[in-house]
């Protein structure tokens, strides 16, 4: 069995055999917005609600007859590039952890792009694979470094630790300030901007360019290795021996071990990664390379281009909650399906920039195209074509640096329940569509990372011994000149949402003058973080 926590933070237990669902149980993480633009969640509300759902699931596995003793080991999946720093003599944070979309950093982004040769943010490229951005996890700890005096103090008394979400658990369960583990794997390292994507470490020119002390840096490790022995709770001596980003986490679970094989997760954001095997592919078209996987201490690492967008299933909370003009997800599609169109009304959800393959932190959301005749039905369906032409151009761009063009795109994530999504995703893309009728995927691959580690090995990741997942497929059903005029005009909205905020002066009342960014757009109230914990038996 495989046991595992994912979205609003869930622990799933996974048959390692069959690749089965056993069980499951979650549990909603809030988050909280100080301010436009900053999002947060409580580091000790995420540690609790983990343990709440590995005690809950493993009470309904002895419901269902089946012995906790039989679980092997514990994986762990989280969203990338969120933020924290705590105390590892308390074992407290020193501040809420700053999550991943979070725009409180583009006047540090500013700051630094303004000191590299030729304005570039992508100076160091290079080395991670990524641009200059708000969305990395560097920036963020360079801003708690600049703004929270307890982090600042903890730093210079040398009590300080960084971690991503991933990082904070495993410490965490495996003893905290009594001999917890302090360690990432190279995927969620790959997010930072402080680790090298070739030298598969961290690497002090990026510490000393952010000015990050390379102490409270974690130990990064392979994605799948025995890390610690969870120290407390119903799985007390269970190894942790599985660890992954979301997304790379959901290209193992999708099987993408092959080069050239791609998918894409419709959570809160939207996430393409296409395998590029062993060696990373730079792209000269907005993409990020990232590290995929690296299946144990021994084992080469394998590379990914990603696409990400910022605002996917957020648009669909965004509709519901700061409009009201639906009262769940599946009225979106009930609204969107009752029209079939959008009515020449182009969406562009640009809440928090533009992220691939634009990069555009000016950028605001847009809505353009509107007429007497456009109603809540046609705002439903621009908003639903918004996510797939998103993907859209995230696939132009893949392969363009690839040269070598998909015939299909495998998907998984929250979204992929809506079929009307999935159809218009075929159409769109003028390719097939292949959704798992396993959903949870991303949870599959910290199982498989998980169970597969040197000393439990209770999975198998030859490909002869994977089993065959069934699936269904969507086939594109429109003219493709019609699919090629839409895309037209979404790029031509595109270039109107650019541009839209600018840096200005504001009087702070005391006579001077501080440059503030005036966020127009604010981020949707009720996102839910997505945490993915498994275990195999």
């Amino acid at each position: 069995v495989s046991f595992h926590w994912i979205s609003e933070e869930e622990s799933i237990v996974f048959n390692s055999t069959t690749a089965e669902l056993l069980s499951h149980h979650q549990v909603e993480i809030k988050q909280s917005f100080p301010k436009e633009g900053w999002v947060e969640e409580d580091p000790k509300e995420i540690l609790q609600s983990v343990y709440e759902c590995m005690e809950r699931t493993c009470e309904k596995l002895t419901q269902l007859n089946i012995d906790i003793s039989n679980i092997k080991a514990i994986g762990v999946t989280n969203q990338r590039e969120t933020t924290l720093v705590w105390d590892k003599e308390t074992g407290e944070p020193l501040y809420n952890a700053i999550v991943w979309l979070d725009l409180r950093t583009q006047s540090t982004v500013e700051r630094l792009i303004n000191k590299t040769p030729g304005r570039n943010k992508n100076h160091l490229k290079h080395k991670t694979g990524l641009p200059i951005s708000t969305y990395f996890s560097a920036v963020k700890l360079r801003w708690l470094m600049d703004n929270v005096n307890e982090v600042h103090e903890a730093i210079v008394s040398h009590r300080a630790m960084f971690g991503t979400i991933d990082s904070w658990l495993i410490w965490c369960l495996t003893g905290g300030k009594s001999g917890g583990v302090h360690c990432t794997d190279v995927t969620n390292a790959s997010r930072t901007m402080l680790f090298n994507i070739h030298t598969m470490d961290w690497d002090p020119e990026l510490c000393k360019y952010f000015g990050i002390p390379m102490e409270i840096l974690p130990r990064v490790r392979s994605s799948s290795e025995i890390y610690g022995l969870m120290k407390s709770g119903a799985l007390s001596g269970i190894p942790i021996s599985g660890c992954l980003g979301d997304q790379s986490a959901a290209l193992v679970g999708q099987m993408c071990f092959q080069d050239g094989q791609a998918k894409n997760t419709y959570g809160t954001g939207c996430f393409l990664l296409r395998n590029t095997g062993a060696k990373p592919v730079m792209s000269d078209h907005g993409l990020l390379t990232t590290v995929a996987y690296k299946l144990g201490r021994d084992k080469p690492a394998c590379y990914a281009l990603e696409g990400s967008v910022a605002i996917a299933g957020a648009v669909v909370r965004w509709l519901q909650d700061n409009l009201g003009i639906i009262g769940s997800s599946e009225e979106l599609e009930k609204l969107a399906a009752s029209v079939g169109t959008s009515y020449g009304c182009y969406f562009v959800p640009a809440f928090s920039g533009l992220y691939a393959p634009y990069w555009e932190p000016s950028a605001r959301g847009i809505i353009c195209g509107l007429t007497q005749f456009t109603n809540k039905s046609h705002l439903a369906f621009a908003a639903l074509e918004a996510v797939c032409f998103q993907t859209r151009e995230i696939l132009d761009a893949m392969n363009q640096d690839s040269g070598i063009p998909l015939t299909q795109l495998q998907v998984d994530g929250g979204m992929t329940s809506n079929r009307l999504l999935m159809q218009l995703q075929a159409d769109i893309l003028c390719i097939p569509v292949v959704k798992p009728s396993m959903p949870e995927t991303t949870a599959l691959g910290a199982a498989m990372a998980a169970g597969a580690a040197e000393g439990v090995s209770v999975w198998s990741l030859s490909p002869e011994d994977l089993s065959e997942v069934t699936s269904e497929k969507f086939e594109p059903q429109i003219n493709p000149e019609e699919s090629e005029f839409r895309y037209a005009r979404w790029k031509k909205a595109v270039q109107k949402s650019m541009n839209w905020e600018t840096t200005e002066p504001v009087g702070n009342g005391n006579g001077r003058q501080d440059y503030i960014t005036r966020l127009s757009l604010n981020i949707n109230k009720t996102m839910s973080q997505k945490f993915e914990f498994s275990l195999p038996v």
